[in-house]
């Protein structure tokens, strides 16, 4: 019985590797040679952002501003060639890039959900349950840190996560080069996106350019805010500027985590969450800086599109903005387990607003909803493999998983 049971085990393994090898070959597909929208083209053939954000002073340099409407930017990642972006996004909807050709980075970053996955906390390879939820990617060209726990200073160091994590992607270094290099279609358009490599195998190093090119270029600041932040008035209607105000008073305090342009200020903070029934508690950022003071911190996250991406924070406890707009209206430390002694930011208090003003703030809040630059996913994958069809089953899993 043993011996049958490797010979079906070992079986299974060389007839996903074969799969992979033996794709049909799939002609190349040619590069956009044109930016995405909200780029500039150079010479150079690079593309470079433009925004209206970049003609403001306050915030520029190591001064931060006060998130006024007409504050800056942070420096953002760009200078990339169209053919680089549009490599990387072929790689991000590919299945090919995990270990069994199943798992995709679009599967927990699916564009219609705010390029998150609408899950408590993401399943990953073989329906594992992960530990966290997947957060957003829009405007990540601006982050310094990535990760709820802070871990990561880079798009390409954050990618080696999911990507080499046996409970995510499940792939390893060398088997994502022999995959890729063993498909024509990829090699073709690695030379296309990489002119003066020369000629030869695909490097790690463009796999995590390409797919940081591409993730670079998801920009999301032409909302109805923005279009009232940089002068037309009429973009707001009145229940929502009266939601904006409260947004920034010193009552309500958002804008001092969640501050504008970006509506993050990027930093960690500990809110004082409790841990979801039947949960351990997750220590966040206390194990990235190795700093008791952080336990239980997360990364205050962009309030944009943000209604396209429910259930929130790290662990998904909260199904709707209201409840998460609640939970900072009842008070300071209230749901702080007992046995433990956490460091809660200073600006989380007891605003206590009203039932009204939390409305305003939900209305608010949706006017920073814009997909005006969405990407299109590919409608054939160099692989040959079928973008991932398994989000809906994957979506009914994680719930039961924590229903039971």
């Amino acid at each position: 019985m043993r011996v049958l049971i490797f010979v079906i085990v070992v079986s299974a393994t060389v007839a996903v590797e074969m799969t992979l090898r033996s794709t049909p070959t799939t002609r190349a597909p040619a590069l956009c040679n044109t930016c995405p929208p909200g780029f500039e083209l150079t010479d150079n053939n690079l593309c470079k952002f433009r925004s209206p954000y970049q003609q403001y002073e306050s915030g520029l340099g190591n001064e931060p501003g006060v998130g006024g409407l007409k504050t800056a930017l942070p420096v953002v990642r760009d200078g990339f060639t169209p053919q680089q972006i549009d490599l990387g996004r072929y790689l991000f909807f590919d299945p090919v890039l995990s270990g069994d050709g199943t798992v995709s980075c679009a599967t927990c970053h699916q564009p219609a959900k705010g390029f998150s996955d609408g899950l408590k906390t993401s399943v990953g390879l073989h329906n594992a349950k992960l530990k966290r939820a997947a957060p957003s990617l829009w405007n990540v060209a601006f982050y310094k840190k990535f990760f709820w726990d802070a871990r990561a200073t880079s798009l390409e160091e954050q990618m080696t996560g999911p990507l080499y994590s046996p409970d995510e992607m499940g792939t390893t270094r060398e088997h994502l080069l022999e995959t890729l290099n063993g498909i024509a279609a990829y090699r073709d358009m690695f030379q296309d996106a990489f002119p003066s490599r020369g000629t030869g195998a695909i490097r790690l190093g463009e796999i995590y350019t390409a797919i940081t090119a591409f993730e670079s270029s998801l920009i999301s600041l032409n909302s109805r805010y923005d279009q009232y932040a940089h002068g037309y008035h009429e973009a707001l209607n009145k229940e929502e500027i009266e939601g904006l105000n409260i947004f920034r008073s010193f009552v309500a305090r958002c804008a001092e985590c969640h501050t504008p342009p970006l509506f993050t200020n990027q930093q960690v903070a500990v809110i004082g969450l409790a841990a979801p029934e039947g949960s351990t508690f997750d220590p966040g950022a206390q194990e990235t800086f190795h700093d008791a003071s952080l336990r239980g911190a997360f990364k205050v996250p962009s309030l944009r599109n943000i209604d396209r991406t429910a259930p929130y924070t790290h662990a998904g406890r909260f199904n709707s903005l209201r409840e998460m707009i609640a939970f900072y209206s009842a008070g300071r430390g209230h749901e702080v387990p007992r046995n433990e002694k956490l460091h809660i930011h200073w600006h989380i208090w007891e605003p206590k607003l009203t039932d009204d003003e939390m409305d305003r703030l939900v209305d608010f809040v949706k006017t920073l909803t814009d997909e005006s630059f969405m990407p299109r996913a590919p409608e054939i994958l160099p692989s040959g493999l079928a973008i991932d069809k398994n989000i809906n089953q994957k979506a009914q899993l994680s719930q039961t998983l924590h229903t039971h």
